[in-house]
């Protein structure tokens, strides 16, 4: 198995799954005409030119699919005005075009691991509609006033030129924040930039706080992806690490998305929101609460779920990614519905986040569903008429939510196919493990390191979740992304 390709192998996931891996030659046609093309940000009398302010992009360290830049301001009442700027993806991926149409069909880029598979061809998604560090581009700019309290005082939605003057990194940024690295040279090397970062973080913390007074849930799992060489060999798994950097972007994305969406609503027209009903599972949450000596409400409460994990956090903090990834299933996956204007209610609601009106807008680059709501925004900016029907809006939100399903459970599977590539020359080594999983399809434990799933073969009788056991790696499949243990013991 050493000779696996696992290029290959995504690539047949990706057609196994239903998606569209290669860009067709209808689309690479138009693309080549774009590229000859000469693309300049020019202002019409609309657009804001932002250029001045000091605008950053924080991002994973090889992201080139750029699709948000973020600046604050301080006013002299104390608020902070935090403005997030969207790439303009549909002033060069037209509707109905040809790379539309492929971007629809697959919905969004899928990272499988070894190999991202872009919704947008490779020119596009991370230079021409990237918003990359040293250029001016096109954005559409969400801005929001946020009191110190959390709340948010004003919206505001309206087409602007910008400049990115850093392209930073959740890891340096990240251990920066939270004093466990230096200042990054790209912030330093840019004047008055390490203020901007800072108050950055103080506008996303005032706004972390008041969600989580409304009972959003903070949920922590372990995705171990493969790390491969430039042979194209796995060589770990590396573990993406919450810190202060990934907060700072989530609540900013978060913010914004609910201005998008309520933007949308003010202006009666249609929209695309992204929800999470009021889970179906509740009995079972209560019941896995109950089994870790805990109480929960017979109707769904999201804060005070949210102050069970809280506490569990705290209390096991080793077992809390399991408990977390339970939580998550019995939630229920989020899925995308049509708003139509003058109706609210259970439709709107985003029960993890514990907000409404909740729309995906953030990334047009990757989702085909912030694609969309781009163009439902910018008719309204420009007083046309809404480029959808609600026919077709159902339809494309129906598809979406399919499309990023099965691209979940594809980049679930490469993981596994990448750790068990990783784990085939350690059989017959012996790790700490903890039982993640007690099931009628098996029983499953994840190795405290490397972060590796897997199934109990032996031994596996009366073990329970939470446990700590040791185990012997008995066998791996990597076609299948399959790894065996046995409990020590019982081999």
């Amino acid at each position: 198995m050493d000779s696996i390709d696992l290029s290959a192998v995504a690539h047949q996931a990706m057609i196994d799954a239903g998606f569209v891996p290669d860009v067709p030659h209808s689309a690479l046609d138009e693309l080549r005409a774009l590229e000859s093309t000469a693309q300049t940000a020019v202002a019409d009398p609309s657009t804001r030119d932002l250029r001045p302010l000091l605008w950053s992009s924080i991002d994973d360290r090889k992201s080139r699919d750029l699709d948000q830049v973020e600046y604050a301001e301080r006013l002299p009442n104390g608020d902070i005005c935090v403005r997030v700027g969207i790439a303009n993806v549909d002033a060069l991926v037209q509707k109905g075009s040809a790379i539309d149409a492929h971007a629809a069909e697959n919905g969004t880029s899928v990272y499988a691991g070894v190999r991202t598979f872009p919704m947008l061809p490779e020119q596009l998604s991370t230079d021409m509609t990237s918003l990359v560090g040293g250029a001016d581009r096109s954005s559409i700019v969400t801005e929001v006033v946020v009191t110190p309290e959390g709340s948010v005082k004003s919206t505001d939605v309206y087409p602007a030129l910008l400049h990115n003057y850093a392209k930073l990194s959740y890891e340096a940024v990240g251990a920066w924040l939270d004093n466990t690295g230096p200042i990054p040279p790209e912030v330093a090397n840019v004047p008055k930039m390490d203020a901007q970062i800072r108050l950055q973080f103080e506008a996303a913390q005032h706004l972390r706080e008041l969600r989580k007074e409304h009972g959003a849930l903070e949920l922590e799992t372990i995705q171990a992806s493969p790390v491969i060489d430039n042979n194209g060999q796995v060589t770990e798994l590396s573990v993406v690490e919450r810190n202060s950097a990934r907060d700072l972007i989530e609540n900013f994305m978060i913010a914004a998305n609910v201005a998008m969406a309520q933007f949308l609503t003010a202006k009666g027209a249609l929209s695309l929101r992204r929800v999470v009903r009021t889970p179906e599972h509740w009995p079972r949450i209560i019941e896995v609460a109950n089994e870790l000596g805990e109480q929960l409400p017979a109707q769904p409460d999201s804060r005070a779920l949210a102050d069970f994990l809280a506490r569990r956090k705290t209390a096991d903090p080793q077992h809390f990614p399991d408990l977390s990834l339970s939580i998550i299933k019995l939630l229920g996956p989020g899925e995308n519905v049509v708003q139509t204007p003058g109706i609210s209610g259970e439709q709107s609601i985003h029960f993890g986040l514990a907000v409404h009106d909740y729309t995906h807008s953030t990334a047009p680059n990757r989702r085909f569903a912030d694609l969309v709501s781009q163009r439902l925004v910018k008719a309204v900016l420009g007083k046309g008429a809404g480029p959808y029907t609600e026919a077709e809006l159902t339809a494309i939100a129906a598809h979406c939510t399919e499309r990023e399903d099965a691209a979940r459970k594809l980049e679930r599977k490469m993981r596994k196919v990448g750790a068990a590539v990783l784990m085939q020359k350690r059989i017959g080594e012996v790790f700490d493990a903890i039982v993640t999983g007690v099931s009628p399809k098996g029983i499953f434990a994840r190795l405290i390191s490397p972060p590796v799933d897997g199934r109990v073969m032996r031994g596996e009788q009366g073990l329970r979740v939470g446990e700590k056991i040791s185990v012997k790696l008995l066998d791996t499949d990597p076609q299948r992304g399959f790894i065996d243990f046995a409990r020590i013991g019982d081999t």
